[in-house]
């Protein structure tokens, strides 16, 4: 009989043997033959800079190309946040064009120098693919006023840099890599018009994107609300190069563009805010707003749900809850296991939250901000709803969960959305269900958790949290049934019968890879029996 921890060590070896095998062949005299087929074509289309506007964090000072040391920029050591700010040369789009032609065309020139040829770091995927769509964008430094030797040997690092995206875009980790990647082929294929292998590549490329990890409402598979204005963004930017270059758009990236805006419109428009579902926390799509007015993008959308999300709202209140199944492990690397948390906002201000989201992947806090724990939802005995399982450097879903019995209504004068889910099933025999009411005439939220099981074994303890934005305060009223919330100018009350409510601390990720402390109200209780209806109100005072 084979054992199966030897069936995982062969499986390591293979794989180790397999990336081995492509590191020696990537440094190769092969390699270098087959990204260096390159072809004699002229830089015709001149993409303009301030398409990217959506992507680029402009700085009020531009800088002159004389304040950086360039002859030595690149035998610098450096972290490697900073080598990879150097090598993407997106800080292109800071310079003066006052600068000099002559010393940017050096720098480039210099980077040619050092690493004409492909090694790991300076040629990562997603360092080549920015570098090309900073080179082409910023040709009026780059590449205007230059002489003959200078153009043949750029337009061959263009074209050589996108043979390597094209050799490697298939294994690329991430879809917003991917897609980054099929922009920069994309945009050399209509700046070198004679080439058309390139624009055909780039866009068969964008077409299985498309088809792999959007849904058929135009939500990304993933319900990664961050990743859904990512995608928006760049399929915008596309388009747009399409449009300057004289070239027909395609249809399909009109239709996308569409969808993607309608589900933009859905989560962000129709509510002005950020709600912390999935990988999302405070953006800056007010500036994206701007850019979609400038080149006149107009999206809208009327429903009440989209994406495995609810949203209901009125002028003054806004209540949101995740509806929606756990995504397949292939785009589960930001999902957050807080199915059926919900948040409330009164007058722009969060009364209820989730705890937001840490990006960054290499820091501990990544992995805490995923769990159940930290939205607001019922955990059992500590654990989340989900499982994990650590793919490479990520983090993905191990076994998920399915939400059923999805139910809204939505009227004048009375407001309800209802779900239950099954992740906490296999472990304990949990179906989770919620239902949350809301009454605007009294501006009263009532919520009713239920627990059922069909063979009680065991006592299992349970905890529902609802975390509060840090501007929050809150105070235990003297009889310990209610616990009233100050926010701002607003104060609520909330209460629960028959079960212990305190008030616990804990942690807020609201701002990219940052945090603060927060507090949260948390329901404490022991389940023994075949069904459990735990029932909480929030009401305005």
């Amino acid at each position: 009989m084979i054992n199966v921890n030897s069936l995982g060590f062969f499986g390591q070896f293979y794989f180790g043997l397999k990336d081995n095998f492509k590191k020696i062949y990537k440094n190769s005299n092969f390699y270098e033959k087959k990204i260096s087929k390159t072809f004699d074509n002229n830089f015709q289309y001149k993409p303009s800079p301030h398409l990217l506007s959506s992507i680029i964090k402009y700085q009020n000072k531009k800088y002159r190309i004389e304040d950086f040391a360039v002859e030595s920029i690149w035998q610098n050591k450096m972290g490697a946040k900073d080598y990879e700010k150097l090598n993407n040369f997106f800080w292109f789009f800071s310079l003066d064009l006052k600068s000099s032609k002559e010393t940017t065309q050096s720098v480039i020139k210099n980077w040619v120098k050092e690493n004409g040829k492909y090694n790991k770091d300076s040629w990562e995927f997603d360092l080549t693919s920015k570098r090309i769509i900073a080179w082409l964008s910023n040709h009026q430094l780059s590449y205007q006023d230059s002489g003959k030797e200078y153009r043949l040997m750029f337009d061959h690092m263009i074209q050589k840099q996108t043979n390597h995206l094209l050799s490697e875009i298939g294994s690329s980790n991430t879809f917003e890599n991917k897609l980054i990647g099929c922009s920069a082929i994309i945009l050399t294929g209509l700046a070198y018009k004679s080439e058309n292998n390139y624009l055909e590549s780039g866009l068969g490329i964008l077409k299985n994107i498309i088809k792999s990890s959007i849904d058929n409402q135009g939500f990304t598979k993933s319900r990664n609300i961050n990743q859904l204005v990512f995608y928006l963004k760049y399929f915008i930017i596309i388009r747009e190069w399409f449009k300057e270059s004289q070239n027909v758009i395609p249809e399909y990236i009109d239709e996308t563009i569409f969808y993607l805006g309608s589900s933009y419109a859905f989560i962000w428009k129709n509510t002005g805010t950020d709600i912390f579902f999935n990988g999302n926390y405070h953006s800056n799509n007010n500036d994206f707003d701007q850019y979609l007015k400038r080149f006149s993008y107009t999206f809208k959308n009327e429903v009440n749900e989209l994406g495995g999300y609810a949203i209901l709202k009125n002028k003054k209140i806004i209540l949101a809850m995740d509806i929606g199944s756990s995504p397949s492990q292939n785009f589960s690397t930001d999902y957050q296991y807080g199915a059926l948390s919900f948040e409330i906002f009164s007058n722009q201000k969060k009364l209820i939250t989730n705890s937001g989201y840490f990006s960054d992947k290499k820091n501990k806090f990544n992995t805490l901000s995923k769990s159940t724990a930290l939205h607001s939802t019922l955990i059992i005995e500590d654990f989340s709803s989900c499982s994990s399982k650590k793919v490479k450097s990520n983090i993905l879903v191990g076994e998920g969960l399915k939400v059923s019995k999805k139910n809204i209504v939505f009227e004048k004068n009375f407001w309800k959305i209802t779900g239950s889910h099954d992740g906490y099933l296999r472990r304990f025999g949990v179906i989770y269900e919620r239902d949350i009411e809301f009454y605007p005439e009294q501006n009263k939220f009532t919520g009713y958790d239920k627990i059922f099981r069909k063979k009680p074994n065991r006592d299992i303890k349970f905890d529902i949290r609802f975390h509060l934005d840090p501007n929050s305060k809150v105070m235990k009223t003297q009889d310990n049934k209610s616990i009233l919330i100050e926010l701002e100018d607003e104060g609520w009350k909330f209460s629960c019968d028959n079960l212990d409510i305190n008030i616990d601390n804990s942690i807020y990720f609201g701002n990219k890879n940052s945090y603060k402390d927060n507090q949260n109200i948390f329901i404490s209780g022991i389940n023994k029996e075949n069904e459990q209806i735990i029932k909480w109100e929030i009401i305005k005072l």
